[in-house]
């Protein structure tokens, strides 16, 4: 089977020959990892997804060595955090959207070398990414702070401007699904290892009507949907299933029991992540890493489901021993 057979085997929740597998890096562990190993020890990694993107909005660059800008204007202060970084300025000071602009989702340029893209990446399950998706895009131009007060203080603000995001996503997807590929996926952080950031009753409020009507542009063109977000969020599991969601990342260990969630869940909804990022590849040793994964290929992976990966890319602290364990125990199918 190819990767993108075992990855569509496991959205539709059958076994495959191996359950497919994606291992991603932070900039330092992947520095870390070849430093000790070399670059021929990242040969082996046989991952199954392959991203495809639209081109960069005429806004997005570098601003200096430090500091890189989005293309709806956010800068992002990366001198600590190479891969993401902290917002450093902010879009919308007030409650006015009189100014705001997003990119033009129908240029022409931004869908110019898309088809070539996603005819190179045969042979792995094809997915379009929208990051920041939502409830992340809004807090990145306004604050989160702002953005909780004026979910009680002026809701009618938060709507209007979740609709543009909203129109700008559903926009971007409809160009996508003209394409040949296999998946949307929206990353879209709500949760902290407590519950949802803002509380059930928002959440219902605010994302799931637009957060529907963005997997629909997906669905309705025969794609599969998945969604990243962060945190204890399991409580709106069925929710998700219910408006469209295919697959959920990162399944967090820590936040979640996720042999529980693949009993509780199978059939329904498919997880990719699984393996600790917080303590077991920072903290543990080679042979626990070993034990976990293959109670996690056994187990989570047992009869479709389940895409084997890190929770999260591989964080720098993570020791470079137990990252070679990993991709040696995926490897062993």
């Amino acid at each position: 089977m190819t990767n993108r057979e075992r990855v569509i085997a496991a959205l539709e929740h059958r076994a495959a020959d191996r359950v497919p597998y994606h291992i991603g890096f932070t900039q330092n562990a992947r520095a870390a990892f070849i430093e000790a190993y070399g670059d021929s020890a990242l040969a082996p990694i046989d991952n199954c997804f392959a991203g495809v993107s639209a081109a960069p909005g005429p806004l997005e660059g570098w601003i200096d060595e430090n500091t890189w800008q989005d293309q709806f204007g956010v800068r992002w202060d990366r001198s600590v955090d190479r891969d993401i970084g902290i917002v450093c300025n902010q879009v919308l000071p007030e409650r006015d959207l009189s100014e705001l602009t997003f990119p033009d989702p129908h240029a022409p340029e931004r869908w110019e070398g898309f088809g070539e893209r996603v005819a190179a990446a045969a042979g792995c399950c094809v997915q379009f990414s929208i990051g920041f998706s939502l409830f992340e895009r809004a807090w990145t131009l306004r604050g989160m702070e702002r953005l909780f007060v004026d979910m009680i203080e002026a809701p009618d603000f938060v709507d209007e401007l979740l609709d543009m995001i909203c129109d700008y996503n559903v926009a971007m997807v409809e160009h996508a699904v003209q394409h040949d590929i296999d998946m949307v996926h929206f990353g879209d952080d709500w949760g902290s290892q407590r519950g949802l950031l803002m509380g059930p009753r928002m959440w219902e409020r605010f994302l799931k009507p637009r957060l529907e009507r963005q997997y629909a542009a997906a669905t309705d063109a025969g794609k599969f949907v998945s969604i990243h977000s962060c945190g204890h969020v399991q409580e709106v599991f069925d929710r998700l299933i219910e408006i469209g969601v295919d697959c959920f990342n990162p399944f967090q260990p820590e936040v979640m029991d996720v042999y529980e969630m693949k009993r509780t869940y199978r059939g329904r909804l498919a997880f990719w992540g699984g393996i600790s990022t917080q303590r077991l590849l920072p903290y543990g040793t080679p042979d626990e890493v070993r034990l976990e994964v293959r109670r996690l290929l056994r187990e989570v992976g047992e009869g479709g489901g389940y895409i084997c990966a890190p929770a999260h890319s591989i964080p720098g602290d993570a020791k470079p021993e137990n990252i070679m364990a990993m991709i040696e125990t995926v490897n062993e199918q």
